[in-house]
């Protein structure tokens, strides 16, 4: 190729204003203009004459081989006959300067060019087509079409440039670009239109992209006809982005991306490159500096430490339709069975991957009868220690157990068991990391610009900018995103009061009010609301659970309900009882003798029980970091801890509202939970001397489900005042608690717990007069799980004697520590 100017800053037009003839042009001038040009050079001198002549030569060169191209050829109808295709002729570009001018080479070395696809790639320009290559310690690159060959100039520092005498730019072309012993050939990815489209910019730009991750991240796909896959990222605030991964060596120099407008989202279409391969955005900052960030829209990443993301798409095949066909049509879930079983999956059985999970949790979940598991949070962590509650891979479920169609498996698994999929979603906050979302683009932006507002007083993490529609957007089409792809059955949201009061653990001083004066957050309040609205609209059958520890009015409330703060609802489906739970750990873990001094915290509950709807929770945070597991709460020696556990657990399952109950505690493991070692399984190993205790304690759990299950009773009217009656709850002297239950047709369950190692014979109840007998369908004392065997083992029949108000009663035998049930026989 022939030499090049120093510059494409030349004039384009002579001293006089006429156009410039190009290269390409002067290969189309008639004989006498080359006669005249010949004459000017010879009177220029000997030298010159030589370099015109050399010039001439090849000339001549490219005019025969575009003679012999078809591209200039304008089809006709005779051009429908078939023709063997000719081979491509190498072409020698004209003498005239096709390359990167010295302001855009100057912003792609530095990573800050908003427009790479308008300088790189194929384009008109007079006299031809230019074509631009950008490729870093290249030693050369060729561009190859149908028709034609041609090697471009290398202009240094990693560009190539030629100018082509061609017609139009070519549908296609390919470049071989030769390295050091080798050579590659590609499409040009800057070739390629942008790969997302008006609508989805539109909406992003509105915050209300409710598939997201169809639109950011890395897709793969067929572009314009090609297989690759088209990589986007917003970052607003950066000078520019590229991008770098193992497919460059994780240097992003040759890799630019464009900037569609002002949606503030970056874009590039890499063709030929597929799954597996592992990516970062290196982004340039306001002030300069770059930062090398995972992709906040991962859909898989590197397995910890390791912070890569990954390319991937899911070809997994489902097998649980006839679980989501009903899904839909299931009753609400305040009126259904609903007993969850939590599960820190990395730990639960230390070792096993998502598939050999699979494997082994639902016939064990299904064992046990609960109705649906709760995962702890699943999305990418980088420090297990957090049990997954500092995420920075919102989209990506952890590595540490397989890949996401792994997952997917294990929720199938599930599903088809007849298990229902809760998992824990932490949209509060994310860690600091300075390969995550912290300052993603050199500026404040997941997180809030206040300083006050961003960080997080107890964790040392970032909270969210609710307020922003594109943070917003990110964690709505998130909370859809796990709904939709992972068939997630409910998000259970974790510490929404750190979300709703701009005062959460700060002190005066430290936060600054609402516009109305207030502490509510207001755009954490907006956003909660968008959120369930869309997951309840998008997702017909799934639930959402508020991890809330305030009385903050409405959490399970309708979003179009106001209450008397002025809020619409939160709109959640079901909210922790977290004073049930702290009331009631309060008073079991007091010896019996003391109980009498604390018997309103057994019945304090029912005096909101119907204020919002309600899960009982005994959760991971109630057995570890000195709290003890739950067995080790209870007084007494070890007949007596297990005893009051059962009865504890009885008093559970029969009080409004649904059930949660951690791992290892459904067998009275003695020791705190660790995500480094899991629950004791050995203690239900045969040959342990102490296995029939702990045996006892889970077949009691699996009893409690299956009564549950079928005493439409104790879950049919959970959130109706008219579900529930006191028989009597003032017994402080006696620790015994009574109450009835009523399912929708009016059946009763009546529920005595009773707090005391000692038996109380002939304990009089008062009862509904029109129940000709009542059956024991439960007793937690029995021998079978551990228990003294006092039982009600006949027909209980009413006399009519007034007891608590009612015209007839019963006299039963409380066992020591222990809960019966009892329903009309």
């Amino acid at each position: 190729m022939t030499p090049r100017p120093p510059s494409d800053d030349s004039p384009k037009t002579t001293s006089d204003g006429s156009p410039k003839k190009t290269g390409a042009k002067k290969t189309a001038v008639k004989k006498t203009a080359e006669k005249k040009t010949a004459e000017k050079k010879a009177a220029e001198g000997k030298a010159a004459a030589k370099k015109a002549a050399a010039k001439a030569s090849k000339k001549a060169v490219a005019k025969k081989a575009v003679g012999r191209t078809t591209v200039p050829k304008q089809s006709g109808p005779e051009d429908a006959v078939a023709k063997k295709a000719p081979e491509p002729v190498a072409v020698s570009a004209p003498a005239v300067f096709a390359g990167v001018g010295p302001g855009d080479r100057e912003r792609l070395l530095d990573g800050t060019h908003h427009d790479p696809h308008g300088v790189l790639g194929a384009h008109p320009v007079p006299g031809g087509v230019a074509f631009r290559a950008f490729r870093p310690y290249a030693l050369a690159v060729t561009v190859v079409t149908d028709d034609l060959r041609a090697e471009l100039h290398d202009d240094g520092d990693g560009f190539f440039s030629g100018l082509l005498p061609l017609r139009a730019v070519p549908a296609s072309y390919r470049l071989i670009v030769a390295y050091e012993g080798t050579e590659h050939e590609t499409e040009d990815a800057y070739r390629f239109l942008p790969a997302l489209g008006e609508f989805d910019l539109h909406l992003l730009g509105e915050g209300r992209h409710e598939q997201l991750w169809q639109a950011l991240g890395a897709e793969p796909m067929v572009h314009q006809g090609v297989a690759g896959t088209r990589f986007t990222v917003w970052a607003p605030n950066a000078r520019g982005v590229r991008l770098a991964g193992t497919f460059n060596f994780w240097d992003g120099t040759g890799f630019p991306m464009r900037s569609l407008g002002s949606s503030g989202v970056w874009e590039l279409f890499v063709p030929a490159l597929g799954e597996g391969e592992l990516y970062k955005f290196e982004i340039t900052r306001p002030d300069g500096t770059r930062t090398l960030r995972a992709d906040p829209m991962a859909r898989r990443t590197e397995v910890p430490p390791a912070t890569a993301s990954i390319v991937t798409s899911s070809s997994y095949e489902w097998s649980d339709a006839v679980w989501m066909a009903g899904r839909a049509e299931r009753p609400a879930v305040h009126a259904a069975p609903l007993s969850v079983y939590e599960v820190h999956l990395p730990s639960w059985r230390p070792g096993l991957t998502y598939r050999q999970l699979a494997d082994q949790l639902p016939a064990y979940v299904a064992d046990l009868g609960f109705t649906h598991v709760e995962l702890m949070p699943v999305a990418e962590h980088p420090f297990g220690g957090s049990w997954g509650y500092q995420v920075t891979g919102f989209y990506a479920p952890t590595a540490r157990l397989g890949g996401p169609d792994d997952f997917r498996y294990l929720v199938d698994a599930l599903h088809q068991a007849g298990i229902g999929v809760l998992m824990d979603w932490v949209p509060a906050h994310f860690p600091r990391d300075d390969w995550a979302l912290a300052e993603f683009d050199g500026r404040p932006l997941y997180e809030h610009e206040d300083p006050l507002r961003a960080a997080h007083p107890d964790w040392g993490t970032l909270e969210f900018d609710f307020g922003r529609r594109e943070v917003r957007n990110f964690l709505v089409a998130n909370a859809v995103y796990w709904c939709e792809e992972f068939h997630i059955d409910g998000l259970r949201v974790d510490a929404v009061a750190s979300m709703l009061y701009l005062d959460y653990s700060r002190e005066p001083g430290q936060w600054v009010p609402n516009v109305h004066g207030g502490r509510e957050n207001l755009d954490a309040v907006a956003f909660l609301q968008e959120m369930n609205a869309t997951v309840y609209r998008r997702s017909p059958g799934v639930v959402t659970i508020a991890e809330e520890s305030t009385a903050w009015d409405g959490v399970t409330r309708a979003t179009h309900h106001h209450g008397p703060g002025g809020f619409g609802g939160l709109g959640f489906g079901l909210k922790w009882n977290m004073g049930w739970m702290h009331d009631s750990l309060g008073y079991v873990t007091h010896d019996p003798i003391h109980r009498k001094y604390h018997h309103d915290e057994m019945t304090f509950s029912m005096v909101y029980a119907y204020s919002e709807n309600y899960v009982l929770p005994i959760s991971h945070d109630e057995v570890v970091h000195g709290k003890r597991s739950l067995v080790s709460k209870m007084p007494g020696d070890w007949w007596q801890q297990r005893a009051n556990v059962r009865a504890y657990l009885g008093f559970m399952w029969a009080h409004p509202g649904k059930q949660l109950l951690f791992m290892g505690q459904e067998f009275a493991q003695g020791a705190e939970w660790s995500e480094a070692h899991g629950p004791d399984w050995w203690l239900l190993d045969p040959s342990y001397g102490a296995e029939a205790d702990h045996r006892g304690v889970r077949d009691l759990v699996h009893d409690l489900n299956a009564v549950y299950r079928r005493e439409p009773a104790l879950w049919q009217r959970d959130t109706d005042p008219a579900g529930f009656a006191w028989v009597v709850g003032d017994a402080a002297e006696d620790n015994v608690f009574a109450f009835l239950r009523h399912a929708a047709d009016g059946t009763p369950l009546l529920a005595v717990s009773h707090f005391s190692p000692a038996v109380r014979h002939g304990y009089r109840l008062g009862v509904p007069e029109d129940i000709t007998a009542w059956h024991e369908v439960l007793n937690t004392d029995s021998l079978r799980y551990g228990g003294s065997d006092v039982l009600n083992p006949d027909p209980v029949k009413p006399e009519p004697t007034a007891a608590h108000g009612r015209p007839a009663s019963i006299q039963l035998t409380l066992p020591p520590l222990a809960t019966v049930w009892l329903r009309p026989a």
